[in-house]
């Protein structure tokens, strides 16, 4: 999206946002749902319509211009956190303000959301986990799209190197050399992750000996092999034969 489009998404959303916070001024001020008279029903019934209206696309347009310019600064990874965390704010303030003009009391809403929020925060931690640790890894910045980084961690199979392709809220999707992988953010967060210098040699796993093959066993020994006799090592002793 170009400079202009931008600025336009932005007129867009600062005037419909004006326009729903003129809608909730008056609602508040001038409406009642509960009066016996027509004409405060329909003053707080049109501003409630008003406000969902051009507050929904107020948060739009803004959640949008925001991730857009966001895009075009120093952390472009930033772009999709910024439209989710934008568009939630705007809607949640929308909600609360159509609740406000309707006369709906918001203290048994909020006591029943709060422990829907627990709940569903103890079904979906793994989820949230990953939303957090990318929210810290688009902040701190370890690494960027388009670098090369060497990764270490025990959970994810070791040492390896690869690009980054792409950070999301959920994971990071990498280049190797088998292919693109996407990892969990919160496992990218716990492993040991560097920038890679050009230049840099592959990591090289460790040799592993190979076990003792059966045939090299004595017979009749308990499982262990008898190494063969170095050199200038004396002969065995013959056994000794019975009379």
């Amino acid at each position: 999206m170009s400079v202009p489009s931008i600025r336009r998404q932005w007129a867009v959303g600062i005037v419909a946002g004006a326009i729903a916070l003129a809608a909730l001024v008056a609602g508040s001020a001038w409406g009642h749902v509960t009066s016996r008279t027509l004409d405060p029903r329909l003053v707080a019934w049109i501003s409630a319509g008003v406000l969902v209206v051009c507050g929904g696309l107020a948060t739009t347009r803004v959640a949008h211009a925001l991730s857009r310019s966001i895009a075009l600064g120093p952390v472009p990874a930033a772009q999709a956190a910024v439209r989710i965390l934008a568009g939630a704010a705007g809607y949640l303030v929308v909600v609360f303000g159509v609740l406000a003009v309707l006369s709906v009391p918001i203290e048994k809403i909020l006591v029943g959301a709060g422990l829907a929020g627990v709940v569903l925060g103890i079904a979906a931690q793994q989820s949230l986990g990953n939303v957090f640790a990318g929210l810290v890894i688009i902040l701190a910045r370890p690494f960027g799209i388009g670098d090369h980084i060497r990764v270490r961690s025990g959970a994810l199979g070791g040492v390896f190197d690869a690009w980054v392709r792409e950070i999301s809220l959920t994971y990071v999707t990498v280049e190797l050399d088998t292919g693109q992988m996407k990892i969990p953010n919160s496992a990218m967060l716990s492993a040991g992750v560097g920038r890679v210098p050009p230049g840099t040699p592959l990591p090289v796993a460790a040799p592993v000996a190979p076990p003792a093959s059966p045939s090299s066993l004595a017979p009749g020994a308990s499982g262990t092999a008898t190494p063969p006799p170095g050199p200038g090592a004396a002969p065995p002793a013959p056994e000794a034969r019975r009379p």
